[in-house]
């Protein structure tokens, strides 16, 4: 028997994320059938030798995605069953043949102790967190970030008021903290780290691979803000361009 798959790398990839994508190439490989049972996560922190907190992290993002269903009996893949306790993403309707979907939604959740201890966070404590994810006409994700928001800064932040008001964040307007994020950048200091990662995997019809992007955004005196973690699974070449004239960056 193959030893247990290493899940370690480039810093830049939280290992949380390197341990989702594996868990996708298991359910794009149907080694879960629709409503078959994923390992516990005890049996996944022994296989990739992280810690739980880490696999619950990346099982949120495939929950994220609509993958999995996580109920009283334990994971599940997505298929035929009980519905989920909450949807994680709307549907995408029904688009153009060249159109691109953005679907933007707001979450509260726990985040990977790595994670945590750079927000400057207490373990299980739960943090604003919003999701961008641009879809392809035929429904694939090609675009998928995730902005960890600092929980002092949302203390602190007058333009976040009303995400510390709401009981549940889902359903607020992502408006104010997408403003809120444009002005940091603006005035602070922003810092990106790329990776291009492939596949050891045997080519498919579905060459597995991608792009990971993290981007941190400081204060002007230094104290982080928010840490984004992008997504482009799809990609396997890239163009980079950095203008501290335009908010953010531009990749293709």
């Amino acid at each position: 028997m193959s030893s247990s798959p290493r899940v370690g790398g480039p810093a830049a990839v939280p290992k949380y994320q390197r341990i989702a994508a594996a868990l996708r190439q298991e359910l794009r490989d149907a080694a879960h059938g629709p409503g078959g049972r994923l390992p516990s996560e005890r049996t996944l922190a022994a296989r990739y030798r992280v810690n739980r907190q880490t696999v619950r992290a990346a099982l949120q993002q495939l929950r994220d995605d609509g993958l999995i269903v996580t109920e009283r009996r334990g994971t599940r893949s997505a298929g035929p069953g009980p519905a989920p306790a909450a949807a994680p993403a709307p549907a995408p309707p029904a688009v153009a043949p060249d159109a691109v979907l953005v679907q933007s939604w707001l979450a509260r959740v726990t985040v990977p102790p790595s994670l945590a201890a750079l927000l400057g966070m207490r373990g299980g404590e739960r943090t604003l967190v919003h999701h961008r994810r641009e879809r392809g006409p035929a429904g694939q994700t090609l675009q998928h970030a995730v902005t960890y928001i600092c929980p002092r800064a949302v203390a602190e932040a007058p333009e976040l008021a009303a995400y510390r008001r709401a009981a549940a964040v889902r359903d607020e307007d992502p408006g104010p903290l997408d403003r809120w994020l444009d002005r940091a950048a603006r005035e602070g200091r922003v810092a990106e780290t790329i990776t291009m990662t492939r596949s050891s995997r045997p080519v498919s019809a579905a060459a597995a691979g991608g792009l990971s992007v993290r981007r941190t955004l400081h204060d002007d005196a230094g104290r982080l803000l928010a840490v984004t973690d992008l997504s482009f699974p799809t990609w396997d070449r890239l163009t980079f361009h950095r203008d501290r004239a335009v908010s953010g960056f531009q990749v293709s």
